[in-house]
Order: C-alpha cells, then structure tokens, then sequence
C-alpha cells in the first residue's frame, strides 16, 4: 500500500510517496507552485511521479498534504507583558506552523488597529492575563478587534475568568471565535498546546478555504495543517519514537526556505553545566522558531542586508564583485535554481548565513551577572550543546553538493561562547526533503513514518 504526501510550498510543491509495507521511499517530485491554481502545479509534479511508479487507485491508503503557499499561516499574538503572555501566545503560533507577522501588548490603540489590519493576519491569537490575574486588559482587547475592520477569525487563550466574556464581545459583532485554555494560566507555566489545537481547527476549517487550498481537496484527503507544523511534528517523532521504535533523543531540525528559515528543537534544554541558573520564560519541549528575514530567495537580499556583504562573501568562498545585483536577482526570480558551480556557491553561503543567523536567534544564551555573592552564570532560554543530532531539511540539503558545509553553520561556535548551540552533533541531511510529508504520516502511521525517515536521512 502507498501513501500519496505533498508539500504545497510558496516556491515549490513536492510529492513523496511511501510504499507502507516496505517502510521506504519509492519516488520523489517537485514542480513550480502555482498560486493561482495550484491544482496546475500539483498535477504537474503527479505527472512526474507517474512517470517513476504508477498509482494505481487501489494501491493507495492515504492521500495527504500541508502546505505553506499563499504567505503561509499569518498570525498576530495579542497579549497584555510583552515577556510573559505576549511571549507565550507567540510560542504557541509558532508551534502550531504560522509565520507571526506582528505582535502587540497591553492595551491596543487605534493606531495598534490600523497597524494590524496592515499585517493581514489570518488569525489572531487573543490573550493576556493569568488565571486569578488582570481581566481588564482582554476585555478591552476585544471591543477595540470588535471594532475593527480586520477580517480574522480570533482564538481567545487568556484569563479564564474573562476568556468568555471575550468571546461574548467578539461573537456580538459576528466574529469567528474559538476559546481554549489560557496560554500562561500562571507565571512561569506554559500551556500552549490548547492554543495550537484550536489554531490547527481554524487552518482547516476556514484558513484553507480562504487561501483557495480547497482546490486541493478533491485529490487529497484534505490540506491537514501548515507545512512548518508538519516538519515539527516528525522532528518529535523522531526525537521521541514509539512503542514498537525508539526515537534518537534531543535534536535540531534546520529548514531553510525560499522565504524564511526555521529552526525546531526537541527537548528540555535545561543547564547541563553545573551552577548555571535558568531564569525566563518556561521553553517548549518542542520548539520553533521562524526567521522570516531568511529565505535564499525571496529573502536573499535581507541575509546580505543583515549579514554584510565581508561575511556572506566570506561564506560564498570568493569576492561576488556584484552581490547586491546577483542576490537581488534571486529575490525576484523565486524559482530559479543553479546552473553552474559559481551560481551553486551564492546559494551555499546564502544558506550557511541564513543557518548561522537563525540558530543563534534560537538557541539559549548565557550571561554572567554580578551578585553580593559573586558572579553567577544565567541561562535564558534552550541549552543546545549537547543536542545528539543536527538534522537540516529544504531544498538546499536535497540537491546541493555541500550541505554539511550549510549545516556547520549551527554548530557551537568558541568565538561566541555564551550562544549555547550544538557542539558535536551527528549530523544529517534529508536528502529526499521528506519531513514535512512524514509528518503528515506520522498521526496515521507513527511507527512506519519514523522507520522511513530513520532511512531517508543521511550521515553527512
């Protein structure tokens, strides 16, 4: 029996299909998206697969797909401390797959309205205050997006006291409104997995239908949540394993995109030196985090905006005497890809920058404070450095010729030694860019959807 998975990508749409018995990979497409019908770009990349194996109707178990076309899954947190349930609500965003495109706190203004209506969001994530905390903030929150001309549906995962009564305010000027569990029901509790399931049912029942991902669903059992989700999803199956297959324990999965480079981490990431104090916000076992200034295409010009033109060279392995051109004609033309080894090396060094940026931006720090006592090490956020697998995942990991060169770029670095990165790693390349589809396997068929990405990663 076969599984049918594709990726529906900003770039690029990928369809993998998995013979179920013998736990494997059998063939592989990828074709140009086409977001004004994506039905072209999916029935092309069948027409390519068909080519390989034939799909015989009966043949085929499970028809599933994720996608990240179409600007991908827009979220807004709100909240009312931009440290406590402003930071939650956006890890709870993050983990369920959308790309947070703004955030705001405390009270909202008109000119926070006017600004978030300008974001486009497709949901916003309403919360503030802890459990027998402040009510008065959400409660204003909620008449000022009642208000407002911004045509979102709104999770409410605040104060549960005043979480309904939010909800009433919205629902009085028909707005779509989902209540769930409140994202910080105390200081220094995360609960942020309420929040995301509620997230994922608005994706299905009307995110995908608004994107026109709809179009999908007379193929496909459905567009079952954002491709970012997917990739998370197998990373902790991977991580964790099942009954019948053990997982490899913590890890970090790098994607790098055409248009944002996200990072996922699996596990505690507690201090594993000793005297170290952790201090901040509770992390996610499963983490992610989405760097929307990173993508080697639409975002090729913001890495050399943000890296410098010394560093990128430096990654490119020669002087580009016209980078700023030849990067700003990757951000234009989205769906080129490389014709010669000079083209090849641009993309490497966009790659390795984009890589080496983003997994600062998530890994924990240290920072060494001043007591009565004496000094003292404080950790905030995730201790990656004895994280016993590196995994990237993208385009440039299937089909580049240096990918572990990419992938160094995560590694810890002695120049920078309070960024707690992995320090030595296995490292691994997902050669046939499958995550994301394995994931969508992995709730169906966790056992088989872990044997065959254990087989599709390569040792690098």
């Amino acid at each position: 029996m076969l599984a049918l998975m594709a990726d529906i990508g900003s770039t690029f749409t990928k369809m993998t299909v998995a013979d179920m018995e013998r736990a494997e990979i059998v063939a592989t497409a990828q074709a140009a998206t086409t977001v004004e019908d994506i039905n072209i770009g999916l029935q092309e990349a069948l027409h390519l697969v068909e080519a390989c194996i034939p799909l015989r109707e009966a043949d085929i178990a499970y028809r599933l797909a994720c996608s990240s076309a179409a600007g991908g899954l827009r979220m807004v947190p709100i909240g009312l401390i931009p440290e406590l349930t402003v930071e939650a609500a956006k890890r709870a965003a993050l983990g369920a797959g959308a790309k947070v495109v703004g955030v705001f706190s405390h009270q909202l203004t008109d000119d926070d309205l006017v600004r978030m209506g300008g974001l486009r969001p497709d949901i916003l994530l309403l919360t503030g205050g802890t459990d027998g905390g402040n009510e008065r903030v959400i409660l204003h929150n909620a008449e000022a997006i009642a208000r407002a001309r911004i045509n979102a549906p709104v999770v409410v995962a605040g104060n549960r006291v005043a979480a309904r009564q939010a909800a009433a305010i919205l629902r009085s000027r028909e707005r779509e409104v989902w209540v769930t569990e409140n994202v910080l029901p105390e200081v220094g509790e995360l609960n942020i997995r309420p929040a995301q399931e509620a997230i994922r049912e608005v994706f299905l029942k009307r995110i995908v239908v608004a994107k026109g991902l709809d179009k999908a669903e007379a193929f496909f059992s459905g567009v079952l949540m954002p491709t970012p989700s997917a990739v998370l999803r197998a990373a902790e199956l991977l991580a964790q394993g099942t009954e019948e297959e053990p997982g490899w324990g913590d890890l970090v999965v790098v994607d790098v995109g055409g248009a944002t480079t996200d990072v996922h981490s699996i596990g505690h990431g507690q201090p594993t030196k000793p005297g170290v104090l952790l201090k901040g916000l509770p992390e996610p076992f499963a983490k992610r985090t989405v760097e929307g200034d990173l993508g080697i295409r639409y975002n090729a010009p913001t890495i050399l905006e943000v890296a410098g033109k010394k560093r990128l060279s430096t990654a490119i392995g020669h002087e580009e005497t016209e980078l700023d051109v030849v990067v700003g004609r990757l951000g234009a033309e989205v769906a080129s890809l490389p014709h010669d080894e000079r083209a090849s090396r641009v993309d490497i060094g966009l790659a390795r920058t984009a890589v080496e940026i983003a997994i600062d931006r998530h890994a924990g720090t240290l920072t060494v404070v001043y007591t009565p006592f004496g000094q003292m090490a404080v950790q905030y956020g995730k201790d990656l450095t004895e994280v016993g697998n590196l995994i990237g995942t993208g385009g440039i990991f299937a089909h580049s010729s240096a990918p572990r060169e990419v992938l160094e770029g995560a590694l810890f670095d002695s120049e920078v030694p309070t960024s707690l990165r992995p320090q030595s790693p296995k490292i691994w390349a997902d050669a046939k860019y499958a995550m994301a589809a394995l994931g969508l396997l992995a709730d169906r068929q966790p056992t088989t959807a872990l044997r065959i990405l254990k087989r599709v990663l390569s040792p690098l």
